[in-house]
């Protein structure tokens, strides 16, 4: 199982004061939400209510938010649910929840008009671990799913590998690659709706926007059987 960091109070104002500091980081976070905006623009009518997991500090909320969402921040972390649930300047959000993904969701089948989750499969190393969550997003929502993942970029892997060299840090990610990626949405029933790069060619981070396909009825399936 991938080994799990769990953010401590004392921990997540300094996480989100230094974070997105540097200037790439600045360029990888505007372009993250001006992704984010055109696909949640097109992803649902207003009032859709969102999981946004992780929450981390709630970084998103305020875009999710301003485009009509009711939103649910969820994490791993119960400080940084706490962190995000103070993004509400009006009392917009209804409450939060620590929880696991890999160890299941704890709501019921459709809850959810649209899932987020950025930045949460590329900690995710195994394959077992992101269909667990691949499947129990499926369950939970009742249309649309928007997350992103890293796909196998040779430029990307060797800066990493060059940071780790001079910062040491012990943050590992999960590279793999799309015809793989594509064919685990595909396999748990998703279709794709858009892909989109980070920055093509040169940042791992991929965006793609996934919708539910209905499981098919009993007539269905015996119809496609008989066809075969």
């Amino acid at each position: 199982m991938t080994k799990k960091h769990v953010f401590q109070p004392e921990e997540v104002s300094e996480y989100e004061k230094k974070r997105y500091r540097s200037w790439d980081q600045r360029l990888v976070d505007q372009r993250e939400r001006k992704i984010l905006q055109g696909f949640l623009q097109q992803a649902g009518p207003p009032q859709l209510l969102l999981l946004d997991l992780p929450c981390g500090y709630g970084r998103f909320i305020p875009l999710t938010l301003s485009l009509g969402f009711e939103v649910i921040p969820a994490d791993l972390s119960g400080a940084m649910v706490k962190r995000a649930l103070k993004r509400s300047v009006s009392g917009e959000i209804i409450g939060g929840v620590v929880v696991d993904a890999l160890q299941g969701l704890p709501f019921k089948d459709n809850t959810f008009g649209l899932i987020l989750a950025m930045r949460f499969f590329h900690h995710l190393h195994q394959e077992e671990e992101r269909l667990a969550v691949l499947r129990e997003f499926w369950r939970v929502t009742q249309s649309e799913v928007i997350l992103s993942f890293y796909q196998e970029n040779f430029l990307h892997r060797a800066q990493r590998q060059l940071r780790r060299w001079i910062k040491k840090s012990p943050t590992k990610i999960k590279m793999i690659s799309w015809s793989k990626f594509y064919q685990e949405i595909v396999d748990i029933g998703f279709v794709l709706v858009q892909k989109k790069a980070l920055f093509p060619r040169i940042h791992s981070q991929v965006i793609v926007w996934l919708k539910k396909l209905k499981p098919k009825t009993e007539t269905e399936a015996d119809s496609y059987s008989g066809e075969r």
